[in-house]
C-alpha cells in the first residue's frame, strides 16, 4: 500500500509550527508530521506530512496560502526496508582510532580500533556524516596530543556515538543528553549495546538543562554536534559550563555558517584552535580563554 509525502517551505520557525499543528486536524489523518530547519544557510524551514491515503490538493493549496508557506510538492512514498536499505548502504566508518560499525559488518572490525557499534536502525548519528566523523577526527587528535577528559558532556548527543567515544579511551563517566525523549532511548541502547552502561548516563534536556548537567560541571570537553542557531544560543552556557582551558567540540555546521558560530564563541570567551571541513561541513574545536 503505498503513502503519501506533502513537503512545503517557510521563511521563518514560528509558522513552520503554526502550520505544522494546522495539519494535525487535516484530513485524511497525517501518519507523520515534521518541522526541520534547512541546512542550506537561508533560515528557512521545511514543513513534511505523510499520509496513508492520497491528501486533497485543493486543501493543501488553501492552508499553504494561509500561512505564507510555498505550495505543498506531493509524492507517492514507494514501500522500502529501510533498515535492510541501510545496511547495504552503510559501510564502516574510520576517524582516527575510531571505527564505526553495524552488526552486520562485526567481522570487519580491527583488533586495533576503538569500535562503536550503532544498529543501521539507529542510523543518524552514526558517524557517517561529516559532522560526526569531523568530531570523532577532533577528539582522536585532542588525545594524542596529551589532552584527558575527566569531565565530558555530549549535548544534542543523537545517538551518543560520541559520548561512547570519550568514553571509551578516557576513565571518567561521560554524560550525553539530547532534546529529544526518543533519541535519549536510542542513546541508552548503544551504550548498552557497547558495554558502556556504567559508563555513560543519558538524560532529557535543552542544552545544559538539567540537575545532573549542573552537578558534573564544569566540563573540560563539550561536544555540540547540533545545527548553526542553537550553537550561537548555547555560547553563554558553554562558557559558564566549561572550565577555564577547556574545549569545546562544535559541528552541524556548514562551512559557510561556521564564521558566525566563531565569533559568538570568541564573544563568550573562547579561542579557535581547529577547523576542519569535510564536504560542506565544518567542525570546530574552541578553547575557553583561562580568567585573568
Amino acid at each position: 500500500m503505498p503513502t503519501y509525502s506533502a513537503l512545503t517551505t517557510l521563511p521563518a520557525k514560528e509558522p513552520a509550527e503554526a502550520l505544522a499543528e494546522a495539519m494535525e486536524n487535516f484530513l485524511p489523518e497525517p501518519t507523520g508530521i515534521g518541522v526541520f530547519e534547512i541546512e542550506d544557510g537561508s533560515g528557512d524551514f521545511e514543513v513534511g506530512v505523510y499520509f496513508e491515503e492520497e491528501p486533497d490538493a485543493i486543501e493543501l493549496a488553501l492552508l499553504a496560502a494561509i500561512y505564507g508557506a510555498k505550495p505543498f510538492v506531493v509524492s507517492e512514498v514507494p514501500q522500502t526496508d529501510w533498515v535492510a536499505h541501510v545496511k547495504r548502504e552503510l559501510q564502516p566508518v574510520e576517524a582516527g582510532r575510531f571505527f564505526v560499525y553495524g552488526s552486520h559488518d562485526a567481522e570487519r572490525v580491527p583488533a586495533d580500533r576503538v569500535a562503536l557499534l550503532i544498529e543501521a536502525a539507529m542510523a543518524f548519528g552514526t558517524g557517517h556524516h561529516g559532522t560526526t566523523k569531523g568530531c570523532l577526527l577532533a577528539l582522536d587528535r585532542l588525545d594524542r596530543a596529551g589532552f584527558r577528559g575527566r569531565r565530558v558532556a555530549d549535548i544534542g548527543c543523537g545517538t551518543a556515538v560520541l559520548a561512547m567515544a570519550a568514553a571509551s579511551i578516557w576513565p571518567e563517566p561521560v554524560i550525553a543528553s539530547d532534546i529529544d525523549a526518543v533519541a535519549v532511548e536510542v542513546a541508552k541502547a548503544n551504550v548498552e549495546a557497547n558495554g558502556l552502561g556504567d559508563r555513560v548516563t543519558c538524560v532529557e534536556a535543552a542544552g545544559f538543562d538539567h540537575p545532573e548537567l549542573a552537578a558534573r560541571a564544569p566540563y573540560d570537553l563539550v561536544f555540540a554536534n547540533i545545527l548553526k542557531g542553537p550553537l550561537i544560543q548555547l555560547a553563554p552556557e558553554m562558557a559558564s559550563a566549561i572550565a577555564p582551558d577547556g574545549y569545546a567540540i562544535l559541528s552541524g555546521l556548514l562551512t559557510t555558517q561556521a564564521d558566525e558560530v566563531i565569533a559568538a564563541y570568541k564573544t563568550a570567551g573562547f579561542v579557535l584552535v581547529s577547523r576542519d571541513e569535510i564536504a560542506e561541513w565544518a567542525t570546530l574545536v574552541l578553547k575557553r580563554r583561562q580568567i585573568k
